[in-house]
């Protein structure tokens, strides 16, 4: 009969316990990586229900604004059409509000900001015409889409 001798016992339980130990210190390792990973991922879907939050309510005030006359209809278009973009908005809401969409693109060829300034007065004017024009055509629906826009969150 061959006894196996104790000592090599005793290395074979301490290499498996040196494992062991090493395990559980990655597992504690990938755990903590693991939470903060969550934690990061909340944070960044926070952030980012408050950016859409802020664009909501930009919109809000746009819309607003349009109705109490403080903003002309070609520049709330173009605001309003940029924002639902950046909400990435189904394509119904697109549809729902397509007078903005339209409106926008219509006056898309206008320059604005400072290319606007640049412009001779004769040209300003020129322009400020097309958009009257543009804009007597699609008020009604604007004032419209306006209305169903307040209170909405996209």
């Amino acid at each position: 009969m061959n006894v196996f001798p104790v000592w090599v016992l005793i290395v074979a339980a301490l290499i498996v316990f040196a494992l062991a130990v090493v395990a559980g210190y990655y597992l504690r390792k990938l755990h903590l990586a693991q939470k903060q990973q969550a934690q990061q991922l909340a944070e960044l879907e926070q952030a980012a229900a408050d950016q859409r939050q802020r664009v909501n309510d930009s919109i809000q005030i746009i819309a607003r604004t349009l109705l109490d006359d403080g903003v002309g209809l070609t520049e709330a278009s173009i605001r309003i059409r940029v924002l639902l973009d950046a909400l990435q908005v189904e394509q119904g809401v697109r549809e729902e509000f397509v007078v903005f969409y339209t409106v926008a693109e219509k006056t898309s060829h206008i320059p604005i900001l400072k290319e606007w300034k640049k412009l001779p007065r004769k040209k300003q004017f020129q322009f400020e015409r097309e958009m009257a024009k543009i804009e007597d055509e699609y008020r009604d629906f604007a004032l419209d889409a306006a209305r169903r826009i307040l209170g909405r969150t996209f």
